[in-house]
């Protein structure tokens, strides 16, 4: 009988002589010394794993991440840690969704891949569809509700994710993936196809210094989940060269990652009021169209085509360049520095109106309130001006057009974190850090053309925007940022009583600023803006209302001493309880920042203050080759808590200040293998929270929040998973039950629970002589449960846009390696 679980990495990749914990080669490094490799206490279960640290952490490895789908989002698999929710847009993983941790939203969780920053330096927001493909994922650790003392992190207040590629294998070998799928639920008589195919090469050991090498590439494509217009283009490419130095574990190791996408919005039939609805009616069409007909010498007026929900792209760009290293200086001490630099560009949003003459008040170029010239029915309040050029070629220059007008950003970022450790005796170690983190955040909202049937002539209108009749292009926005981190922290690990008592006490103190350049016209305190082109067209904007603010540049400064303590007690070389405190800080994002650019510099509202939490665990595990479990009791005081959500029909985020929020809960998990073929694992969460005060939302009213729970979160999440081998069948069915959620903070409305059953089969082909080759199986919600992923969440909104969680889909994947 082979055994339990084949890790997929197995098939080209010999196993890494230690699991990766932590985010950082120093932080790495550092709990290495804490954790003994090949103790009984550093055995997964099936791919799950309780590492033995202070800090409450759940790790899954390639073992259980090979089980999910191919191409599967590797926050999808977490799904299967306590504590956290994620909800799918669609069952391929190259769509987004909605992601918490304990509640915590994920742009207040902390993810990274070989220790660099995957959250938006902007917003904090995480983009799951961009991340590792996942058979080259080692293993991801969920740390909950604390950080590590390098961070590279201005918004973790609420935990962190840390993501490790594969070490790359001594031996030559290859791989290649191929995948086929469906969607196969009630009411979807369409073909909505899912192709995947991925390969890898292993060079192994092919210099006399151990040089050894990897190179991967997927290619993605599925039609859109719901409707009948346009789907997913996914590719990506992945590589990594690992150089040990001496024999003492010194390396260097360079990766690179390079992501495409090209994808539209989900469609969505049903908001948080209507639903459940017709559930057969989740798949529907969306109407072709042509824009509207031009005439020489008439006014036009744009149609709608090209405006639906449906037909918006989400494009992106994404790459990175990694290096983690290890330098041994002295008997002792130690050096790891993992310098990197990461690129964006990426858009989304919709359609807007542009007018191909002056404004109203005679100005060009620019993008600012609608003219009253156009008598057309249309929701839009703002238009692009171009002053005198023919958009529609129709011969004239006084039609209103519709065109493309998502919004743009391009990011270059430069990181580097770097640890000094000493081992001052085997019972006593410190560590001195250093991270700095610094973004270029260009964000715009250019306009482009549209095709004759709506559809864009280039997602990326940045690549040749409209421009005014004197040559200026025309935007919706238009600022740039400086998002800089300068961070130092130390640590120090002590085990007293002959290991049975291990603790950690550290401190960071992170130095942030956001240097802000805004070149609209701030009209609100939200940060919604007037963009004319030229300064005679500001000019006229701040003379109509002398609200409004001009444009401006402002840095914010952030800094804080945030100290972290953990104390781990071994009863017995298996069980143990272990407790840890830190307090972690958020700084405001960009949308926030902008926004007070609204305000006088001096004023309360011109200078948004931090988040902060205070973070207490609890907890008691054991660890055995048979079984790994942990249960832990948490305590995080929120205070100043931002709440943000993404509004669909602004293309913008609204963020709401809840005061002071408690939050506390219980997680837990057990995996057991009771015999070598047969693998249970249960897990599950409470989660409370209390939001203390009520909002202020006017100068004397009042948002009745005071005692009620944030929106969004689940109150509770239970799972469980069960795999076995049966001759060269291996079956595995996972099961996991969502709790209810308020749509909002006044906790009127809430959104039902839901629970999704998955099934994955794998057929090994060894019997034939082909030891890694198999086919897998995998169903997602197998009896095609119709629920609501996710929603948008607000103060006191009772009715917002529903997205649907996967219907039901099935997969075949053939692997073959050698």
């Amino acid at each position: 009988m082979k055994q339990l679980l084949m890790c997929s990495a197995a098939l080209v990749v010999a196993a890494a002589p230690t699991i990766a914990l932590a985010q950082s080669t120093g932080s790495q490094d550092f709990e290495d010394s804490i954790i003994v490799t090949g103790a009984q206490g550093d055995q997964s279960v099936g791919g799950v794993k309780i590492p033995e640290t202070p800090k409450a952490k759940v790790t899954l490895d390639q073992e259980i991440i090979a089980r999910q789908r191919p191409g599967q989002a590797i926050n999808e698999t977490l799904n299967l840690v306590p504590g956290v929710s994620f909800s799918n847009q669609d069952p391929w993983g190259s769509l987004g969704g909605s992601f918490t941790v304990r509640g915590f939203s994920s742009d207040r969780v902390s993810q990274t891949i070989d220790g660099i920053p995957l959250n938006d330096s902007g917003n904090y927001a995480l983009y799951t569809n961009q991340q590792l493909d996942p058979e080259i994922i080692e293993a991801a650790t969920v740390s909950l509700g604390s950080t590590d003392v390098d961070s590279p992190t201005a918004s973790a207040a609420g935990g962190t994710i840390n993501i490790r590629s594969l070490m790359p294998s001594d031996e030559m070998g290859a791989m290649i993936s191929a995948s086929y799928g469906n969607i196969v639920a009630r009411g979807n008589d369409d073909d909505r196809a899912y192709h995947r195919i991925f390969g890898m090469v292993q060079t192994g050991v092919f210099t006399p210094f151990g040089t050894k090498a990897w190179f991967a590439a997927s290619r993605a494509t599925n039609k859109s989940t719901y409707t009948n217009y346009g789907g997913v283009d996914k590719q990506q490419y992945n590589g990594k060269i690992y150089q040990p130095i001496g024999s003492n574990g010194d390396f260097i190791a360079l990766a690179g990652h390079y992501n495409q996408n090209r994808n539209t919005f989900n469609g969505s039939t049903y908001t948080t009021a209507t639903f459940p609805g017709t559930t057969d009616g989740r798949f529907y069409d969306t109407a072709t169209c042509t824009v509207d007909t031009p005439q020489t010498g008439v006014t036009d007026y744009a149609n709608s085509c090209g405006s639906a929900f449906e037909r918006r792209y989400n494009p992106s760009n994404t790459g990175n360049v990694r290096l983690n290293s290890r330098f041994t200086l002295a008997s002792g001490l130690t050096l790891t520095v993992d310098p990197s630099f990461q690129y964006t560009k990426a858009n989304g949003g919709g359609t807007s109106y542009a007018y191909e003459g002056a404004s109203a008040d005679g100005n060009t170029g620019g993008y600012y309130l609608k003219d009253s010239r156009n008598t057309a029915t249309s929701s839009s309040t703002q238009y692009y001006y171009v002053g005198g050029v023919d958009l529609n070629g129709d011969g004239d220059t006084q039609d209103f057009v519709r065109v493309l007008s998502p919004s743009q950003t391009v990011t270059k970022r430069y990181g580097v974190i770097a640890n000094l450790s000493y081992d001052i005796d085997p019972d006593n170690r410190l560590r001195l850090s250093y991270t700095y983190d610094r973004a270029r955040h260009r964000q715009t909202g250019e306009a482009g053309y549209l095709e004759l049937d709506g559809s864009p002539v280039d997602v990326f209108p940045i690549n040749n925007p409209i421009v005014d009749a004197d040559g200026n292009v025309v935007q919706k926005r238009n600022r740039l940022s400086y998002a800089t981190l300068n961070q130092i922290s130390g640590e120090y690990r002590g085990s007293y009583l002959d290991d049975q008592v291990i603790l950690l006490l550290g401190a960071r103190m992170p130095f942030f600023s956001r240097d802000l350049n805004q070149y609209c016209v701030t009209t609100d305190a939200s940060g919604n803006v007037n963009c004319p082109a030229t300064q005679a067209g500001i000019d006229a904007q701040l003379d109509a209302n002398s609200a409004y603010a001009a444009p401006q540049s402002r840095k914010f400064d952030y800094n804080k001493l945030l100290p972290n303590l953990g104390v781990t007690y071994k009863f017995t070389s298996k069980a143990s309880v272990f407790t840890s405190y830190a307090k972690n800080l958020s700084v405001p994002g960009t949308d926030a920042l902008y926004g007070a650019l609204y305000f006088d510099e001096g004023s309360s509202s011109g200078n948004p203050k931090p988040e902060t939490s205070d973070a207490f665990d609890l907890g008691v595990r054991y660890q055995s080759g048979i079984v790994q479990a942990q249960l832990s009791g948490w305590y995080t005081r929120y205070n100043n808590r931002l709440a943000t959500a993404y509004d669909a029909d602004c293309d913008c985020s609204v963020t709401r200040n809840l005061g002071r929020v408690d939050k506390y809960g219980m997680d837990g998990s057990v995996a057991v293998r009771p015999v070598k073929d047969l693998m249970l694992y249960v897990f599950g969460s409470y989660l409370k929270s209390e939001i203390k005060d009520d909002v202020q939302t006017g100068a004397s009213t009042y948002a009745a929040t005071a005692g009620k729970r944030e929106a969004g979160a689940p109150v509770y999440t239970l799972g469980s998973r069960i795999q076995g081998t049966l001759g060269p069948v291996d079956l595995g069915l996972q099961i996991k039950r969502t709790g209810e959620r308020y749509v909002n903070d006044i906790n009127t409305v809430k959104l039902p629970g839901y629970t999704l059953v998955d099934l994955d089969a794998r057929f090994s082909l060894e019997q034939w002589g082909l030891k890694k080759t198999f086919f897998q199986l995998n169903v997602t919600n197998l009896f095609d449960k119709v629920y609501i992923g996710y929603s948008g969440t607000g103060l006191t909104s009772t009715a917002t846009t529903a997205y649907l969680g996967s219907p039901r889909a099935i997969s075949g994947s053939m692997v073959v390696a050698f």
